[in-house]
């Protein structure tokens, strides 16, 4: 039933949202050019690799420019819009068609993470990573990154097709949540055991 629901959802929300897509598409080449898409390998259900889409919502590094330091000189206005309302996620529609991901689930996080995760943690990949979670409809902009691991894997053991729906309807709410993500502290991934990422690359 979870599939059937991807399915049909994401089919809908495309032909619905297409002049958005090509909307935004056409904005991300006007204002930042090519390429339209982010694309990055991240870890799917069991950890296999599967590349992500999501639109673009940063500029290029400019010579000496840290990559993994600069994610907000590098955003555009454009691109803090796109996040902040998470419609920069909305390619991955196209993934869930595919089966590399579902609606709901743990959102996928970078390869370089994998075998650092502590045995807990680790469960999140025993299920398709979402478009959105529980951690995402339950304070993502104020969670410790433990403290989303966590909800990950709570999401695992207590899935069901009622809480699936239950966190798509609370989705539809978060964009107009104020307030930014919050970034984690070194200190705080130190905790978890994983490496310091760039904004970008864990949302």
């Amino acid at each position: 039933m979870k599939r059937v629901l991807d399915v049909v959802l994401a089919t809908v929300l495309l032909l619905l949202l297409s002049p958005l897509l090509a909307l935004v598409a056409t904005a991300i080449l006007l204002t930042l050019g090519r390429p339209v898409l982010f694309r990055q390998v991240r870890p799917g259900r069991y950890g296999q690799p599967f590349v992500l889409y999501k639109f673009r919502t940063m500029r290029e590094p400019l010579p000496g420019e840290n990559p993994w330091t600069s994610d907000d000189a590098r955003s555009t206005r454009l691109g803090r819009l796109l996040r902040r309302t998470s419609v920069d996620e909305l390619p991955e529609l196209l993934q869930v068609l595919s089966g590399r991901m579902s609606l709901v689930g743990p959102r996928p996080l970078v390869m370089a993470y994998l075998p650092r995760y502590r045995d807990d943690h680790a469960r999140r990949h025993e299920v398709r990573p979402g478009i959105t979670g529980l951690a995402q409809v339950s304070g993502r902009r104020s969670l410790t990154l433990g403290q989303r691991l966590d909800l990950d894997v709570r999401y695992v053991d207590e899935w069901s097709l009622g809480l699936d729906l239950r966190i798509l309807l609370r989705t539809l709410a978060e964009p107009f949540r104020r307030g930014e993500i919050r970034g984690q502290s070194l200190a705080e991934i130190d905790d978890v055991g994983l490496l310091p990422p760039a904004l970008e690359e864990v949302r």
